[in-house]
């Protein structure tokens, strides 16, 4: 019999299949074509001027670099232009300013993010932090987001080269104020992290915990929305990512390497979506929830796209999960 979970976070509700065993095929895999990537180093003249860089050697937009940061070439949001808030009739409108970047994690053309290594990992990680850092001085963004789609599934580019997106926002997301309300909530009633006492019973309880590092936890979540959907959590209470330490850094980029090369052997390359899960700007608003930095808990989501979002989901807000995750985090346990 299935069961229905309650996202204790977000307040939203999961169905979970727990009898089911298959692990669903996926439909479509990215295919790599090397000849012609505008993404490989020596292309540079072929997108737009970069915004940031790690170089060996050679000069900006040219060849030398381990990984860049350029424009979207058809961005969504603009970084150009004064942030004016007006109300249409019963709606409310802000003007489109924001950042589109893209991170090309390496010079070489891999497909997948842990053929990057520990070390390719590790610099794209601390080149995330360096760009929020950097985004955060500008008051008018609100929210960071960055994000990978691997995969035509999980909505990637034709660009098959192992690339990372920043979205920069004016405003705070739904799903974020969600999960801000959810942690702010729970510290209210119990004056302890919400995230920080997930973390400690998963490793108590070990039926949903997939592996632990130094520095990080790596779990199922109870109410997965996905089937093999995966939860990293920092084991030292953060509500930011930008005081990731250096330690910290080395750590996930292990962490990252075994859980997508894992994902990888298990689920025959399956698309997905990872995504940093990070705080608001502070800065345009010092009182912005005033206890976010005791409730709220920076963590990362990877969500393979095992299947489509159907009516049902789309109707009710009701996801339907057909592996339960105590047997997902047992198939990851195996492979690590």
């Amino acid at each position: 019999m299935s069961e229905v979970r309650r996202d204790i976070v977000t307040d939203t509700w999961v169905i979970i299949d727990t009898e089911n065993d298959k692990i669903p095929k996926v439909p479509v895999r990215d295919s790599a074509v090397s000849g012609d990537c505008p993404f490989c180093e020596g292309n540079e003249s072929r997108t737009p001027e970069e915004i940031y860089a790690v170089r060996d050697n050679g000069t900006p937009n040219g060849p030398g670099w381990k990984l860049r940061v350029i424009p979207n070439i058809n961005p969504i949001l603009r970084i150009e232009g004064e942030l004016q808030k007006s109300g249409v009739g019963v709606y409310d409108m802000v003007t489109g300013i924001g950042a589109n970047e893209v991170i090309v994690e390496t010079g070489r053309h891999v497909t997948n993010f842990f053929e990057l290594g520990e070390d390719g990992i590790g610099l794209v990680l601390r080149t995330y932090r360096q760009r929020i850092e950097d985004l955060h001085k500008d008051k008018r963004m609100r929210y960071i987001l960055i994000f990978k789609n691997h995969g035509p599934l999980a909505g990637a580019s034709t660009m098959s080269h192992t690339h990372s997106d920043l979205i920069a926002l004016p405003a705070t997301p739904v799903r974020v104020k969600q999960k801000l309300a959810g942690a702010k909530a729970y510290y209210g009633y119990k004056e302890r992290c919400l995230f920080c006492d997930i973390m400690q019973q998963e490793i108590e309880m070990g039926d949903r915990l997939i592996f632990q590092s130094e520095h990080f936890v790596v779990i199922a979540p109870y109410a997965s929305r996905f089937p093999f959907e995966i939860l990293i959590l920092p084991k030292r209470h953060a509500f930011s990512y930008k005081s990731i330490t250096d330690g910290e850094t080395r750590d996930l980029a292990l962490v990252l390497n075994k859980v997508c090369r894992a994902m990888y052997d298990i689920l025959d390359d399956p698309p997905y979506n990872l995504i940093l899960c990070d705080s608001p700007n502070l800065l345009p608003r010092a009182d912005y929830w005033a206890t976010i930095r005791s409730d709220f808990h920076w963590h990362i989501e990877i969500t393979p796209r095992m299947y489509r979002t159907t009516g049902f989901e789309l109707g009710t807000g009701f996801y339907i999960n057909h592996i339960a995750p105590e047997k997902a985090a047992s198939m990851f346990r195996g492979n690590l």
